[in-house]
């Protein structure tokens, strides 16, 4: 593992091409987004090189977490506020209050602008398209526990996804708010269990395999199953009629960086009208920002804002019981489902 880690290092971090500084990004956005991003902030900043290592929100966040002593990276852009906000307290962030701060909605801050929600990324219920008609797909969360669907759902594996981490507490709140007792919350994801078929290693795997009918529902973000339809990936979606999740996607400058003015550049301009509207245009990013006129948006921006429903979800609680609500799913409901126990 030291071996490794070295390895990366010199491969991240290691001589810079010619005089250009690196900055190093470590982000779960995915190809798409992080290349665009590469791409015109190097035109913008020919001084710098940006290199980004994309992997899951949670092993994001293991990483810094590991490497809190010995910094390899300069920012941490994209996951749920609240990892973030796990990361805010394990001291991995330090403080950088970009001029776009005030544009965003209050709670996407970051206590101590540590952080900041450049991005809202609603995650919806996807089927395979080649073999589910749009008015047979499931219309909400609790019609994915109907016994058509028994073997047929696939799921990104929670623990190393922001994603299905805001949906399970999603589930997990709403029994909360019902009974008083997260056990609602648990039973429901125990029948959710007892109808997957499988937890998937990756998102991208994930649609893959629906397209192939290895499964044929799941619930993932809106952009990925936006971008794939666009690549030509036979996928459909459905914002859940009782409310989707709308995860605050946040970016912060990492505490001891090595470039840290670079990093405060980067994060400056991500959330600048320009980059905002370029990753809605382009990989189909809703901005954070709510001073951007509804004219400037592309047609499916302004068509997701007037379809989606967002969630009732206490992010808060959601950051501060996260950690814990996702070990007992591991321990005492991942397997379980079918097994009565």
């Amino acid at each position: 593992m030291r071996g490794r880690s070295a390895l990366l290092a010199l491969v991240l971090i290691g001589c810079s091409r010619g005089n250009r500084t690196p900055l190093v990004i470590y982000s779960p956005h995915g190809r798409d987004l992080l290349t665009l991003c590469e791409r015109r902030f190097e035109q913008l900043h020919p001084e710098v090189d940006v290199r980004w290592l994309d992997m899951g929100s949670q092993e994001v966040y293991d990483r810094l977490r590991s490497e809190r002593a010995n910094p390899q990276a300069d920012v941490w852009f994209g996951g749920p506020a609240t990892i973030f906000a796990r990361g805010a307290q394990d001291s991995l962030l330090e403080p950088f209050r970009p001029s776009w701060a005030d544009a965003i909605d209050p709670h996407g801050r970051g206590f101590g602008d540590l952080y900041f929600a450049v991005y809202e990324t609603p995650v919806v219920i996807v089927y395979a398209d080649q073999a589910v008609r749009p008015e047979e797909a499931p219309q909400d969360w609790d019609d994915l526990l109907a016994p058509r669907w028994k073997g047929r759902v696939l799921i990104r594996d929670p623990l190393a996804s922001g994603t299905m981490r805001a949906v399970w507490g999603m589930i997990i709140e709403r029994g909360l708010k019902q009974t008083g007792d997260t056990a609602a919350g648990f039973l429901w994801l125990r029948r959710l269990d007892a109808q997957t078929k499988e937890y998937v290693l990756n998102g991208p795997l994930l649609d893959q395999k629906l397209v192939r009918q290895e499964g044929l529902v799941t619930a993932w973000d809106l952009p990925d199953i936006l971008l794939n339809r666009r690549d030509g990936l036979q996928l459909g979606y459905v914002f859940p009629k009782s409310g989707t999740p709308v995860i605050e996607d946040a970016i912060g400058v990492v505490r001891g960086a090595r470039h840290s003015a670079a990093a405060r550049e980067f994060v400056e301009w991500v959330g600048s009208l320009e980059a905002q509207l370029l990753a809605a245009r382009e990989v189909y990013r809703l901005p954070g920002r709510h001073d951007i006129p509804a004219d400037s948006l592309p047609d499916w921006a302004r068509e997701v804002r007037r379809q989606m429903r967002p969630a009732d979800v206490d992010w808060d609680l959601l950051a501060a019981r996260g950690a814990e609500w996702m070990r007992y799913w591991d321990e005492h409901v991942r397997g379980r489902g079918g097994s009565g126990r």
